[in-house]
């Protein structure tokens, strides 16, 4: 299989928030927010600045806890070799998370994984002295289960159903019989990981390692009680002293004063108490500590000796699971999408009380995937690729414009009409000035009734082009289901199954640090 690429700037695409696109432009007035931009030249620096913060306990820590987490699983000598070499002053880890969605879930997860990959392998060329290994942080501990239940296929949506409450990587998988029967295509992959794996966290990380494993990407799982000791003092400070709401807020306000607005909001505690089927928010209320929706009631000396005793039962919600991952990792870059990087700038101030190094902030890898038929549609439209990319109603309107061989605009006929009711207006304000609401309601009467019109030509128009645009809707459809990117809806086995070499060919053409949209043809 042969593949090309091209791209597009992101403002292109009109599917990026502006507080996003000031980010990847560098507006000054976001610098203040996170530390150095994502650029190969910006690591040296950042490099230098973790290892002086980042504790040899805390790599020992992190190397014996992932060896068990490990145990009992094939992995490649890749693999091997990077969890080895994490025990090394000199090794440091690019990292993306995400949820456990079920068959990986939307096609950017992959994209994600690539590009820390692909990040690692060429700050290798650029610092050979140095290792990089490339971390995907499991969200084994998030409990939005109806988040992650769905994915979708060819166009229809499975799902996989079962009662089970709490956080969703202790989920047993015994539920997924009927889900693997119902998913078209050569999926063994999916059915050895959930039908040979006890919980939700064992098949993601099972599965993820057979994708990705002889690229050497290590699965990091944070709900782990070795871990969890590397955080008491975050917990404490949170719980007793609510610090990161101090900080949050300020940023937030400075956010909002410079027009943008905040993706998060921080809560007095940002802990939930974690257990078997269980993850609630804890709640402060005089002397006493409430787990909601439970009868749990829990007095300071009982937080303080269980956080001492058994930290894995406190769960960092999106405030502090940034700060959570930075202090074990030796992490010097976290990969995320539109949304995480915003909320990330949001934390800055968090990392400098707790003084951990705020990692370089790089926006993940966007891309869209044109197979074969769907290009040649597009071949024959005759559309350039950024019109793709317009609204559909938009689209067709600027399809019909185009191609019609009568006038469907108004433009010059308004203008003379308009200057008629300017010149008729003066006339009124001669005669009288209490004329002048008269005449400017008939002005507006008059413009919606030639808006009017134009809306009946272009109806008109569509309906003799309905083939033309029938066309266009076909490969709107196909790359944007739904309205949305197709990377935020489709599933990679729509390719995969197809091309099994699909992940090769987006390690061969993605590059992490040309912050535009790709757009793949296969």
């Amino acid at each position: 299989m042969s593949s090309t690429l091209k791209k597009l700037p992101f403002e292109q695409t009109n599917a990026f928030t502006p507080f996003f696109l000031d980010f990847v432009a560098q507006k000054e007035g976001l610098k203040k927010f996170y530390n150095r931009f994502p650029e190969k030249k910006a690591f040296a620096n950042q490099i230098e600045e973790k290892a002086k913060n980042y504790s040899a306990n805390n790599r020992t820590v992190l190397t014996k806890a992932l060896q068990q987490q490990y145990h009992g699983i094939t992995i490649s000598e890749t693999v091997v070799h990077n969890l080895t070499s994490l025990a090394d002053a000199k090794t440091f880890t690019i990292t993306t998370g995400h949820q456990l969605n079920i068959f990986t879930g939307p096609l950017y997860f992959i994209y994600k994984i690539v590009a820390v990959i692909k990040a690692c392998k060429q700050l290798k060329v650029q610092h050979p002295d140095y290792n990089f290994v490339p971390v995907y942080w499991m969200a084994s501990e998030d409990h939005d289960y109806d988040e992650i239940k769905s994915f979708r296929l060819y166009g229809k949506k499975y799902s996989w159903e079962t009662n089970q409450q709490g956080a969703v990587g202790r989920f047993h998988t015994k539920d997924f019989k009927q889900l693997l029967s119902e998913v078209p295509g050569a999926i063994e992959l999916f059915k050895k990981a959930y039908t040979q794996h006890y919980n939700l966290a064992d098949a993601v990380r099972y599965y993820v390692n057979e994708l990705f494993g002889d690229e050497g990407l290590v699965v990091v799982d944070g709900d782990d009680a070795q871990l969890k000791s590397l955080f008491k003092e975050v917990i404490k400070a949170d719980i007793f002293n609510h610090t990161a709401k101090t900080k949050v807020d300020k940023t937030n306000a400075e956010l909002e004063a410079l027009g943008y607005k905040p993706q998060i909001y921080c809560r007095e505690i940002n802990f939930f108490y974690l257990d078997n089927g269980l993850r609630s928010r804890i709640e402060q209320h005089g002397d006493v500590y409430e787990v909601l929706d439970t009868d749990i009631k829990l007095s300071r000396q009982e937080i303080e000796k269980l956080i001492e005793s058994t930290p894995e039962k406190f769960s960092p919600n999106v405030i502090l699971r940034p700060l959570y991952e930075e202090i074990i990792l030796p992490n010097i870059a976290y990969c995320g999408g539109p949304a995480e990087i915003v909320y990330w700038l949001q934390l800055k101030e968090v990392f400098q009380h707790f003084n951990t190094s705020f990692p370089i902030l790089l926006p993940r890898t966007f891309g869209l995937v044109v197979d074969e038929p769907t290009q040649r549609k597009i071949e024959k439209s005759g559309l350039a690729l950024e019109e793709l990319f317009l609204e559909k109603n938009y689209l067709f309107n600027h399809i019909v414009l185009k191609l019609s061989r009568e006038k469907i605009l108004l433009n010059g006929q308004k203008e003379l009409i308009e200057k008629q009711f300017e010149a008729i207006k003066s006339q009124a304000s001669v005669i009288d000035q209490s004329l002048n609401t008269m005449v400017a309601a008939e002005t507006r009467r008059m413009q919606k009734s030639l808006e009017k019109i134009e809306q009946k030509f272009l109806k008109a128009e569509k309906r003799k082009q309905s083939d033309k645009l029938g066309q266009v809707e076909a490969i709107k459809n196909s790359l944007f289901p739904n309205g949305s990117l197709q990377e935020r809806t489709d599933n990679f086995l729509n390719f995969h199954q197809q091309h099994p070499d699909f992940i090769k060919h987006l390690l061969n053409h993605f590059d992490p640090f040309d912050l535009r949209f790709n757009v793949l043809y296969l």
